[in-house]
């Protein structure tokens, strides 16, 4: 029995951070600099924009990790991809592009997420006071039911948030394979024998939501454990 409990736990932690980890590594070893490569990931993100007729986008560089700003119109890319020459780079910056595609186009699903994120944002402020308050509220009033009613609102927090995630993938999976790959494949920015490296960047970027996911259900466990 006691093997089966330890096996259960590794399986439990293999799923919960197996694809946090394997998003790294598939990154880390895309990041190797790539002299015969003609420009960086921000030069290509530059040019595919323009070739998208959005030359209102803006580039950016950035320490915040890698992302599309649809209220600022910026594609902002962490150092290694905005001036990196990779693998890695040149996928993740047409990534970040189809995202400004998407929300030029008016597609759905982004549609959806925006305004689900939008939605959530002042929840998600709430539900993190609520967390904090909890203890303190509970040992000024002593009242079960208050409490019962917090821990309600911090449930509704974290199952909006895992909606977020449920609502992002198929957005994510369509920048990566529905417009990137395809326009990476058809402008010939990579070699033939680079794209499936590339694929699986493209594939991780677009895994980046579950793991994203799945820390927001330990996060609900560590919060509700005894």
């Amino acid at each position: 029995m006691a093997i089966l409990v330890i096996l259960g736990g590794i399986l439990l932690l293999a799923l919960i951070f197996g694809p946090q980890l394997w998003v790294r590594h598939v990154l880390h070893v895309a990041q190797a600099e790539r002299g015969d490569l003609p420009g960086t990931g921000g030069e290509l993100a530059r040019h595919l924009l323009d070739e998208a007729d959005l030359r209102h986008v803006q580039v950016e560089e950035s320490e915040a990790g890698d992302h599309y700003d649809p209220g600022a119109g910026v594609v902002r890319l962490t150092p290694p991809h905005f001036a990196g020459r990779s693998i890695a780079a040149v996928a993740v910056a047409a990534h970040e592009v189809s995202h400004a595609v998407q929300h030029a186009r008016g597609e759905p699903g982004f549609r959806r997420r925006m305004a689900l994120i939008q939605a959530i944002a002042p929840l998600d402020r709430i539900g993190q006071l609520l967390l904090l308050s909890m203890p303190l509220v509970f040992i000024a009033v002593r009242s079960p039911a208050l409490l019962a009613f917090q821990l309600a609102l911090v449930v509704l927090l974290f199952a909006g948030r895992l909606a977020v995630h449920a609502v992002t993938l198929p957005v994510e999976m369509d920048a990566s394979f529905g417009k990137a790959l395809p326009v990476l494949e058809r402008g010939g920015y990579l070699a033939a024998a680079d794209l499936p490296k590339a694929r699986r960047v493209l594939r991780a970027a677009a895994l980046t939501y579950v793991a994203a996911g799945l820390m927001t259900l330990i996060n609900a466990v560590r919060w509700f454990r005894p």
